[in-house]
């Protein structure tokens, strides 16, 4: 037979050109069971990935760039399953979704914006590594990595920040006692470290420049988020 694929012909029980099977299993409960383990494995999956990059992020992400991508998740989807548990369990504590509140400003394009921007986090994030990533790929110019793969670095980082904010926004929402702060805080230090590993942990100033990027990144796109809120209030009133 000939593969609905490539439509090579095919003499086995996959294609020998793109690998593709001639016969696809059928959606069942079999199915959707091995589908969710697959995702959280402990071997490759979300939970392993999750552990690797809490012990040792900078080796992990260095060799998923440059050796090995099977061993981790592929970091846009762990940047945005990260982000929809964090608003899963925001929404389910009812935890006061954001960073900042902009309430005198909720009706105006700013207003909207940032509102997007704390029901769609995982998007949001890709963002934000991107202003960050900017300033990363200034302050370690040195290094040889270009600005994709250091938004890939902030992709697991950022991913990993979002469930240090999960885990304390369910303490939060079990003990009733505010620890939003705390988790910021919290987040903010994993991330220095995390990308000062990720370049050269043993360097000091690494950690330095891995705080002022990315707190740089972060009011950056603060930034660009208000002036293209003034911009379409602008465009509205003319």
């Amino acid at each position: 037979m000939n593969c609905l694929n490539c439509s090579q012909t095919v003499n086995t029980n996959f294609c020998g050109h793109c690998g593709l099977p001639m016969r696809v299993k059928r959606v069942d409960a079999h199915y959707i069971l091995h589908e969710m383990q697959h995702i959280l494995h402990f071997e490759k999956g979300i939970l392993f990935t999750v552990k690797e990059l809490l012990i040792r992020p900078g080796q992990n992400i260095r060799t998923f760039i440059t050796e090995n991508r099977s061993r981790l998740v592929k970091p846009i989807i762990f940047i945005i399953i990260s982000s929809l548990i964090y608003t899963v369990i925001s929404h389910f504590f009812h935890i006061e979704e954001g960073y900042v509140e902009f309430k005198e400003v909720k009706k105006t394009s700013i207003g909207l914006i940032f509102n997007w921007v704390q029901g769609h986090y995982g998007y949001a994030n890709i963002l934000m590594g991107v202003c960050i990533s900017l300033w990363l790929k200034l302050f370690f110019k040195k290094y040889s990595y270009n600005f994709f793969e250091i938004l890939i670095l902030l992709c697991f980082v950022m991913g990993i920040g979002m469930l240090i904010i999960s885990a304390f926004a369910i303490v939060e929402g079990l003990s009733k006692i505010s620890f939003m702060k705390v988790s910021g805080i919290t987040g903010v230090v994993y991330s220095t470290w995390a990308i000062a590993q990720f370049f050269n942990g043993k360097k000091v100033v690494n950690y330095l420049k891995a705080i002022i990027a990315y707190s740089l990144g972060m009011l950056t796109f603060g930034l660009l988020l208000v002036l293209l809120g003034v911009l379409i209030d602008v465009l509205i009133k003319h």
